[in-house]
C-alpha cells in the first residue's frame, strides 16, 4: 500500500503534470465565448459586463450589400451595450430562429486564451486573458462568412 502511495505521489510530480491545463479554466473560457454570444443573441447586457473587458477592442470585416470588397468595422464597449440594449428592447437585430451558435476553445495558457466563436454573422476570433482569476475577452477579430 505504502509503495503504491510513493508511485501515485511521483507521477502527479511529473514535469508533464505541471503543464496540463486545469479544466476549470476551460470550462471559465468556455462560458465567457458563451456570455459573448449571449450580449449578442439575447440582449444580455449583463453577459458584457461579466465577460468583455470595457478595453475590448473589436473589429471586423463584412462584405456590402452593394457587392464591393470587404470593408472594417469597429465596435466599442459601449456599442455593444447600446446593440444589446436594441436587440433586449426591440427584438431588432438578434439572430434568426435557426441561427448557428458554436464556441471553441482553442488554445488556453495560464494567463491567456483563444477561442472561435461561430455566430448567425460569421465567425469572431476571441482572445481573453485572465484578470483577478476571471476569465475576460479583451480583444476580438470577426469577418462575415466568404462570399461565393
Amino acid at each position: 500500500m505504502r509503495q503504491s502511495l510513493i508511485m501515485l505521489a511521483s507521477i502527479a510530480l511529473l514535469p508533464g503534470g505541471l503543464c496540463a491545463q486545469a479544466p476549470t479554466d476551460r470550462e471559465a473560457v468556455q462560458h465567457a465565448a458563451s456570455d459573448y454570444l449571449d450580449a449578442f443573441y439575447l440582449g444580455d447586457s449583463t453577459a458584457i459586463v461579466r465577460s468583455i473587458r470595457p478595453e475590448v477592442v473589436k473589429y471586423g470585416f463584412y462584405i456590402p450589400d452593394d457587392g464591393q470588397p470587404y470593408q472594417g468595422s469597429a465596435m466599442s464597449y459601449a456599442q455593444m451595450f447600446e446593440y444589446a440594449r436594441d436587440v433586449r428592447t426591440t427584438g431588432q437585430g438578434g439572430p434568426p430562429p435557426d441561427a448557428v451558435r458554436e464556441v471553441v476553445v482553442l488554445d488556453v495558457l495560464d494567463q491567456i486564451a483563444v477561442a472561435k466563436v461561430t455566430a448567425w454573422w460569421g465567425v469572431d476570433y476571441l482572445h481573453l486573458a485572465k484578470y483577478d482569476s476571471r476569465w475576460m475577452i479583451r480583444h476580438v477579430i470577426w469577418q462575415t462568412p466568404p462570399g461565393p
